[in-house]
C-alpha cells in the first residue's frame, strides 16, 4: 500500500456504555477494519480511549496520538461515529480542518461521512455551513437582546462611563460629573482632537476616569467614543 492508502483508527467508549448499543471497543474496531478492507486501506494503527468522556478533545491522549499519526502520514482518520471524536460540532469541524491542511482525511462510519471522496467532502462542507449558520443565529439573537436592554436603559456588560448602576442592579442612571466629562470628550472630538490628545487634555484638567484614575489613555477614550457612536 502507498502512503495515500494508510488509515489510522480511533475508538472511544465510556465505561458505562462499553457493552451497549453495539458500540463496544471491539465492535468499533471491527467496523473500522472492515471499512479499510473494503476500501483498500492499510490500517496501520488503532488508538483507544477507554472509559473517557467525549465532552472534551484535549484530555484524550489516544485521540491526540491518532490525530498526529493521521497528519504526519497524510492518512485517513477512521472512527465509528462523530460522537466518538467529540460532542461538539465546532470541535469536529476544527479537527477536520486540521486534518485537511495536512493532507489527511476523516471518515465517520455511522454518519457515512468520508472526505476521501468528493461526495463525502460535500456532506462535510454542508455540516460546516450549518454549524456556521447556527453560530450566526446565536450571535444575532445575542446582539438583539443586548440592543433591547440598551434601549431600556439597562446595563450591558460593565457599567459605562457616564452612568451609575441603580439599586435594582439592572437600570443605569446618569452620573452628573461623568456626563459633564462626556460632553467635553464629544466637544473635543468634534473639534478634530485625536484620541491621544483628548486623553492628554482630560489628564491635564484633572478629570478622573471611571476607576478614579487621574491619567487617561487613548484606548479608554476609544471605548467611550465607540459606545457613544
Amino acid at each position: 500500500m502507498n502512503q495515500e492508502n494508510q488509515a489510522i483508527g480511533y475508538v472511544r467508549v465510556s465505561t458505562d456504555k462499553q457493552a451497549e448499543d453495539g458500540v463496544s471497543l471491539e465492535a468499533q474496531q471491527a467496523r473500522i477494519a472492515a471499512w479499510c478492507t473494503a476500501n483498500g486501506y492499510d490500517l496501520v494503527a488503532i488508538h483507544v480511549d477507554a472509559g473517557i468522556s467525549g465532552k472534551r478533545t484535549d484530555n484524550r491522549p489516544a485521540l491526540q496520538s491518532a490525530i498526529r499519526d493521521a497528519c504526519d502520514n497524510s492518512a485517513a482518520l477512521i472512527c465509528y461515529s462523530l460522537s466518538r471524536l467529540s460532542r461538539s460540532t465546532k470541535d469536529t469541524i476544527s479537527l477536520a480542518d486540521r486534518l485537511a491542511k495536512s493532507g489527511a482525511d476523516l471518515v465517520s462510519l455511522s454518519e457515512r461521512i468520508d472526505t476521501t471522496t468528493a461526495a463525502g467532502r460535500m456532506v462535510f462542507r454542508m455540516l460546516a455551513v450549518l454549524n456556521e449558520f447556527e453560530r450566526d443565529l446565536v450571535s444575532e439573537r445575542t446582539c438583539a437582546a443586548m440592543q433591547h436592554k440598551k434601549s431600556k436603559g439597562e446595563r450591558v456588560g460593565k457599567v459605562p462611563f457616564g452612568y451609575d448602576l441603580s439599586a435594582d442592579g439592572i437600570t443605569l442612571t446618569p452620573n452628573e460629573r461623568e456626563q459633564e466629562s462626556l460632553a467635553i470628550i464629544k466637544e473635543l472630538r468634534a473639534n478634530g482632537y485625536s484620541l491621544r490628545r483628548i486623553a492628554d487634555e482630560l489628564t491635564s484638567r484633572g478629570i478622573e476616569t471611571k476607576g478614579g484614575k487621574s491619567r487617561w489613555t487613548h484606548t479608554t477614550i476609544q471605548r467611550i467614543v465607540n459606545r457613544a457612536a
